[in-house]
Order: C-alpha cells, then structure tokens, then sequence
C-alpha cells in the first residue's frame, strides 16, 4: 500500500463523516486542465467532494485542503482506519474520491469485488527497502542468511520481487506481482525468506539477517530511509503496479471538481509536504490516467490468470 500517512485533527464534519461511513460499511483527467477554470466548473455544484484517506494527519493534507478552501472548493477529508474501508464506500457512493492506494491494490478490489473504480492521477511511489542492523551492505549478507518481508500478499509479492533484484533470491519464471515465498527457488537462492507482519518486520531485525520494511514503519523504529541496503526502482517498469493513486467511480471520473483538485494536489508546497511526510521516500509520479488505466487493466488481467 501506498502508506500509512501521519496527519492534525481534521475538522469535524469530516471526523462526522468518517464515523458514518464506517457504520455503513459491511467490512472494511485531464492533467492539462487550470485550475482556475476547474473551479469555475466546479462552482456548479454547491457540494463539497468527499476525499478518502486512510489516516488524515500528514500536513499535504492541510495545505491541500486551504488551497481548495482558497479557489472555492470546498472539500471533506474523510479518515478512515483501515484499507479495507475506501474503496466499497467509494463504490456505494459515499466517497467522491480516494487516495490512498497503488495500482495493484486497485486492481484487487476490482477483481475480487465486481467494481470498475478507475485511476484518474498518480501521486507517488513509495520505495519498499531492505534494511539490516547488522550489515552495510547487501553483498555482506551470507549465504543462507534470513531475510524477514511481510505476509500481506501485496507486500509480499513486491518484497520478494525486490529480493530478487538484488541477487538475493530467484523466483519461479522471473516472479510476477502475485508471487509467493512457495515461488522461491532454494537451489538458485542466497538467502531464504520469513513472512510475519508487516508491523514486525521491524522488530525482527534483531533476529534474522535483514528485513524488508514498508516506509510506514520506518520512523516509529527510528529507522532512517537512507539506510535502506537496496529499494526498488520507482522508475523502472516493475514499480507501475505500485504507483500510488487518486481513484474514482468509472461513471462519474469526469467531474471537472476532481481535475481542478488533482492540480491544486501538485502545488510544490502540497507536493514537498508529501515527501517529507514520507520521510523523503516518495517519488512523484506524474503518469496521465489513460496510462494508469490502462496499467490497471494489465495488472486486473493478469490478476485471473
């Protein structure tokens, strides 16, 4: 996933909000377009656009929402807790939008549940590192070393995918992005892999001879992300199902109120604060949604197989 975000307290009709779409809930562009004119568009509709994020306390979050509030958009900022819960209220209506999560997540909600939610901008890729507290270096790490990555299967196929590009491990017909540790290879391996909790990948350092950690961990470990032994490529081919994005319905995507939001998100000010929110981790994507859609396409393709 994109990230757990860090963000002040959002007003209250969005906290109102966020519970009552919670109770609801049964489990869980034109990148062209000014954003003057996007808010002439939008002043159409005396409604504000109901954003869902999975936690609202990151300051991007605050300087997007004055900078709405400033070009006369009004918007609610919808904080949920888990990442189960943005997509179906997405789907049921009672989102406008959501941002929170990358292609591949995307494409699994759509497959498993019969929806059609498309991307309509990129906002970042999150690097997924290796980290070590007992080595400098991934050429350090020994044969038969233990390297700990995490058990949710969309972290875990990108894990062992970046394993594998760091000459670590070799996965059954070059690995894909549902791969499991049952697609590892011993005989062709360095090291051998131990799925646990993302949250204890972390906690794990101690014990195993490197761990892969989701940025999300990082600072509550006061681990520092420049210490990363090898991280993906956030440029490479292999990181499009990981591009994080903003999300809509397939029939209402068009709504000029979205495009104008979507620019006033790439303000440098919102765009600096994302990156520092990360940690310095975050890679600005900027790839247009007929590109993303049609990434997700691949991704939900090859998804059933």
């Amino acid at each position: 996933m994109s990230r757990t975000t860090r963000r002040p307290a959002l007003r209250t009709s969005a906290v109102l909000a966020a519970a009552t779409l919670t109770l609801g809930l049964a489990a869980c562009s034109s990148d062209s377009t000014d954003t003057e004119t996007g808010a002439e568009n939008a002043s159409a509709s005396d409604e504000p656009v109901t954003i869902g994020v999975v936690g609202a306390s990151s300051e991007e979050w605050r300087i997007f929402e004055q900078k709405a509030a400033d070009e006369g958009l009004e918007v609610d900022i919808v904080d949920f807790t888990e990442y189960s819960q943005p997509n179906p209220a997405l789907s049921q209506e009672q989102l406008d939008l959501n941002q929170f999560q990358h292609i591949l997540y995307l494409a699994q909600y759509n497959v498993e549940a019969g929806e059609d939610l498309v991307p309509i901008a990129a906002t970042a890729v999150y690097p997924l590192g290796l980290y070590s507290a007992e080595f400098t270096s991934v050429d350090e790490i020994p044969e038969g070393g233990e390297i700990a990555v995490p058990n949710d299967p969309t972290n875990l196929s990108r894990a062992l995918l970046v394993l594998q590009d760091a000459g670590l491990i070799a996965l059954r017909d070059g690995g894909t992005a549902f791969s499991t540790e049952a697609d590892v290879l011993p005989d062709e391996s360095r090291v051998t892999v131990t799925p646990v909790d993302a949250q204890q990948t972390a906690l794990a350092l101690d014990s195993v001879s490197a761990s892969i950690i989701n940025n999300d961990f990082l600072e509550d470990a006061g681990i520092d992300a420049a210490d990363a032994l090898y991280q993906d490529d956030a440029s490479s081919d292999a990181a499009r199902p990981y591009i994080n994005v903003w999300a809509a319905r397939a029939d209402n995507a068009d709504d000029p109120r979205f495009a104008a939001l979507i620019e006033l998100y790439k303000d440098p000010e919102v765009q600096d604060a994302l990156v520092a929110g990360s940690g310095g981790t975050a890679v600005i994507a900027d790839q247009s949604a007929e590109e993303l859609q049609g990434y997700l396409a691949e991704v939900q393709a090859d998804s059933q197989g």
